[in-house]
């Protein structure tokens, strides 16, 4: 099949598929004689989990070490658990700074006047140290 069938069976754009090509994370695809790609299956299933990681929240490069386990029939599943709990960790601290940023902004937000006067405690809070 063509990037354009492997483009709308992913949700992913040519581009997107030929830079995964290019940086080695998917499988080269097979150049037909007009050298065009010739994607398979295979080629579906590798662009799904990547996709899939990325928005579960894996990075590329997680996306990738994925993909190596996916191929490799003598993985062993705690080994990808371990890589998924240990995402889990990253989201929730992430979600702790964003909880935090929210809070102060909130708190800066309510402080604020919000008139025609040049004071302004959002400005004032975001210059302080600490």
């Amino acid at each position: 099949m063509n990037i354009s069938d492997v483009a709308q069976q992913t949700g992913l754009t040519a581009k997107t598929i030929r830079f995964y090509e290019d940086k080695g994370i998917i499988s080269p695809p097979a150049r037909a004689a007009n050298g065009y790609r010739q994607y398979s299956a295979k080629h579906i299933d590798e662009l799904h989990l990547i996709r899939r990681s990325r928005l579960v929240g894996f990075t590329l490069d997680e996306g990738r070490e994925l993909l190596a386990f996916s191929r490799d029939p003598q993985r062993r599943s705690a080994d990808v658990k371990a890589k998924a709990e240990q995402k889990l960790v990253e989201i929730d601290e992430k979600i702790k700074e964003l909880l935090e940023m929210k809070q102060t902004l909130e708190s800066l937000t309510k402080q604020c006047p919000g008139d025609e006067g040049a004071s302004c405690p959002i400005i004032e809070g975001l210059c302080r140290n600490g």
